[in-house]
């Protein structure tokens, strides 16, 4: 985009503006708010949808240096005596209910039936996806 100051026969360009990866990464991580709209979050900083996109590209390859992690599993411990008092007798037998496989990448698959929380499938899924 040009624009013509009048009395000059020269068009004026913008400026670029470079961002820092810090600066980049907090861009990619408000698109995804769920519902944000990516060309929104753009407008908003003054980048082109375009350039967003390719720096999402670049966030899930880890190209913009350490990502913030969104979600993070913790470890369990189970202990002997904590499953020697559980009553397995007011435990109702399992019933067969709907449900899918997924299979990622590396041999990993996750199986989902009609009970699961999608709160957490989808943390499950986005720590598989990284």
């Amino acid at each position: 985009m040009s624009e013509v100051i009048e009395g000059d026969s020269k068009p004026v360009t913008p400026k670029r503006v470079y961002r820092s990866a810090a600066e980049k990464r907090r861009i990619v991580e408000a698109t995804f708010v769920p519902g944000t709209s990516i060309a929104r979050v753009a407008r908003e900083h003054g980048v082109n949808a375009n350039q967003v996109f390719q720096w999402r590209y670049e966030y899930r390859k880890g190209i913009l240096g350490e990502a913030k992690s969104r979600a993070k599993l913790l470890p369990v411990v189970v202990e002997e005596a904590a499953l020697s008092s559980v009553d397995t007798t007011a435990v109702p037998p399992p019933q067969k209910s709907a449900g899918i496989c997924i299979e990622f990448p590396g041999g990993i698959s996750v199986r989902v039936d009609s009970e699961t929380d999608l709160h957490l499938l989808r943390t499950v899924v986005e720590m598989l996806r990284s």
